[in-house]
């Protein structure tokens, strides 16, 4: 004689989304999944189901590949994320403010598509250091105001804003990272190993500047703790140990690739001689403090320093 089944057995097959909580498999959507979204999925990929939002077909196969299904919409036509809602139960959203202005419609459009079904538990945003200003080498600890100097770390303001807001009003984890220079051998233009063979020079111990950096697999790690020990509406600085001026940053990695040491120059000479972007880096000095990276996120660095994550 046949086993009665139970009638919740027969529920569940009918309806998955009726499951109990404990056995339902996680489901994290990436937003703005490049290497860092792709070192996130690596780390979750058997533990949860893998979504990222893409606006280029070609990205598709890769994407794929990785064990993520793509999710065709793009952040700049917010008509084309409402089937985004209620799809996950958490995000990691690291795409860029689009240039031009001084706010951050495409966290607007984000925030605003997932709020229009069941929204997500935890919800982590990847902003800058940039919105610290310059502090002169004083340290930015995560109370410390916001003084951003540039349009590029305005339109991280926003964004932070918006997201804080949004959890706010959904009851969302909301966790925002400020990550300074990510760096790692595996990353393209990860090290400064170009620079150096490009003989791009840097300024002179007088008008150095402090410098922060984070190896991308420890970004990735932390983007993995904030979403499920992330405190609600919390920031994080997202940096290793180092506490170096740039200079000193790029004359360590000659030596360890066996390269020429940078010239150095005068900041009046560096006005002169090097493009706008690059000035803008050498303009803000400030060293980050991570200890409550540490503290509440219990995260330890696998690559603690700059000189140890150059040569993994």
């Amino acid at each position: 004689m046949p086993a009665l089944k139970s009638p919740h057995s027969l529920l569940y097959a009918t309806r998955p989304g009726a499951l109990p909580a404990r056995f339902r498999r996680e489901r994290l959507l990436l937003v703005g999944c490049g290497d860092i979204g792709l070192r996130v999925a690596a780390l979750l990929r058997p533990r949860a189901r893998l979504l990222a939002l893409t606006s280029s077909p070609a990205r598709v196969p890769e994407l794929r590949a990785c064990g993520i299904t793509a999710l065709h919409g793009n952040l700049d036509e917010p008509a084309s994320l409402r089937r985004l809602s209620g799809l996950a139960n958490r995000v990691v959203h690291l795409a860029p403010p689009p240039e031009g202005n001084d706010g951050d419609p495409r966290t607007k459009a984000l925030t605003r598509a997932l709020r229009l079904r069941s929204p997500p538990q935890s919800f982590v945003y990847g902003s800058t250091s940039g919105v610290y200003g310059d502090l002169q080498g004083g340290v930015a600890t995560e109370t410390r105001a916001a003084n951003p100097y540039t349009s590029r770390a305005r339109r991280r303001i926003d964004a932070e804003n918006r997201v804080r807001h949004f959890g706010r009003a959904t009851g969302v984890r909301s966790a925002i990272l400020r990550i300074p220079g990510i760096y790692a051998p595996n990353r393209v233009g990860g090290t400064p190993r170009e620079r150096l063979l490009r003989g791009t020079p840097m300024l002179c111990a007088a008008d150095d500047v402090y410098t922060n950096h984070i190896h991308a697999d420890d970004l990735a790690r932390t983007c993995v703790a904030a979403l499920w020990r992330g405190a609600p509406q919390r920031i994080y600085n997202t940096n290793d140990d180092s506490c170096q001026k740039m200079g000193e940053y790029f004359e360590m990695a000659a030596d360890l690739y066996g390269l020429a040491r940078p010239q150095r120059l005068t900041r009046a000479e560096a006005q002169q001689r090097l493009p706008l972007a690059l000035l803008s880096f050498m303009s803000e000095s400030r060293r980050m403090d991570n200890a409550r990276l540490k503290k509440e996120l219990r995260l330890k660095l696998r690559y603690p320093t700059v000189a140890q994550g150059l040569v993994s």
